[in-house]
């Protein structure tokens, strides 16, 4: 189980110094590249194809409506980390927070789709807190963990926040 978690660690890291716009090997004039922006379907079926699972408290899928659960406009780089995340750790997860409105705003924000809500399961916080390093407290208190390509993981409380900067190693 140790060489899993060793492995994993370095296929985030060799994922963050390839990754195009975000590693270290890319140029100057890369470091701002496009977002493939995709659609609730293309989400849902790329969460389908490795198990994840999605909920909301309203049962629905409007961006328009709190209570839903969206992924219209989710970056392809977020979708492909959840996969990422779901592999690497082979826990279950499950989504509950997507783009839609009534999250926090901002450039990493949930609406302009680098953010997913997880529900909390043993698993994947044992996951997150053996495998990537504890970088301190955000602004709102939520302790934070960071992954070798640098996603950011915050313990919410009821949930983990996740901001998805490159797809993790995909």
């Amino acid at each position: 189980m140790r060489l899993r978690s060793v492995l994993t660690a370095l296929a985030l890291v060799l994922g963050a110094l390839f990754a195009p716009g975000f590693g270290v090997l890319a140029g100057a004039g890369e470091a701002h590249a496009a977002v493939t922006k995709i659609s609730h379907a293309t989400a849902t079926s790329m969460f389908r194809e490795v198990g994840i699972t999605w909920s909301s408290s309203g049962g629905c899928s409007d961006r328009y409506n709190s209570t839903c659960t969206s992924f219209e406009q989710l970056n392809l780089a977020t979708a492909q980390g959840a996969q990422t995340l779901k592999r690497a750790s082979g826990c279950a997860l499950n989504i509950t927070g997507g783009t839609e409105t009534g999250h926090a705003s901002g450039t990493y924000s949930h609406w302009n789709g680098y953010k997913l809500d997880y529900s909390k399961y043993t698993c994947v916080g044992s996951y997150i807190k053996n495998n990537f390093t504890y970088i301190g407290l955000r602004g709102d208190g939520a302790p934070q963990w960071k992954s070798g390509s640098g996603n950011i993981y915050a313990d919410e409380g009821n949930h983990w926040d996740v901001t998805y900067y490159n797809c993790g190693g995909c």
